[in-house]
């Protein structure tokens, strides 16, 4: 047991290294992979084999030689998507945050959470917490109830199957509060929280769409329930939701 951590990362290790290798030659035997890996052809051939079983390396059949497989093109293009659309959101963002003084941030949604891709400061920012990176419930942030409203019915379905943890006193936590602010947000077209993942703070968010018009991420922007009110939520959403037009006419969506 106390060797499979280290055994693991080895293993890891020597994988991702064949991904190279093969991307650096554009193919390569399990001879040649052995070889620049230092291994015997046996452990080659389980790295190959592991691989080629995600998809992310091919066998050419007539030759018995590898190269990097589609997996590897998909895995690609989704982080090649995030990066196109932290670029193309910058600009709105910062003029967003220019206009409210409040912190923007741009989401998308992974396994059930809403992480944030993007993140802008406005002036009158309070805290300086950098959210880039962090995965937060989808269910108690204004962008993941975006993100889980505009998702197909059988995906909403299992985010309302999912048990609702409580972060504060006016957390959603059933399925029934849920659902119902999944429909006002798909009529409304835009959606808030009011201190329900942390106390004194609340946000309003809106989605973004792509060129085929499905929703691939939302811009929130956040602030102190002193200075963002309830009673803010319907003008700030205006400004949001035109933001989040921009942003989607960037990635080719045309209304």
């Amino acid at each position: 047991m106390s060797n499979s951590g280290p055994a693991l990362v080895q293993s890891v290790d020597r994988a991702v290294t064949v991904l190279e290798i093969l991307a650096r030659r554009g193919e390569a035997g399990v001879t040649e992979i052995a070889g620049e890996l230092g291994v015997h052809k046996s452990t080659a051939f389980r790295l190959v084999g592991a691989l080629e079983q995600r998809g992310l390396v091919d066998q050419l059949s007539d030759r018995g030689k590898y190269r990097l497989g589609l997996g590897m093109v998909r895995l690609a293009g989704a982080a090649a998507a995030r990066l196109d659309l932290t670029v193309s959101s910058r600009a709105a963002c910062e003029k967003l945050a220019d206009h409210l003084g409040e912190t923007v941030n741009v989401a998308v949604l992974t396994d059930g959470y809403a992480i944030n891709i993007s993140q802008v400061r406005g002036r009158a920012a309070v805290s300086s917490y950098n959210w880039v990176g962090q995965r937060t419930p989808a269910h108690a942030t204004s962008s993941g109830k975006v993100l889980l409203a505009f998702q197909p019915p059988e995906a909403r379905d299992r985010a309302l199957a999912t048990p609702l943890e409580r972060f504060t006193p006016y957390t959603l936590t059933t399925a029934a509060e849920l659902a119902s602010a999944l429909a006002d947000i798909r009529r409304t077209g835009w959606a808030a929280t009011a201190e329900e993942l942390e106390l004194g703070l609340n946000a309003v968010a809106a989605p973004v769409r792509d060129h085929e018009g499905t929703v691939v991420a939302a811009i929130s922007t956040s602030g102190p329930s002193y200075r963002l009110t309830t009673a803010d939520f319907p003008s700030i959403a205006s400004h949001v939701l035109t933001t989040a037009r921009e942003i989607s006419t960037r990635l080719g969506h045309l209304g």
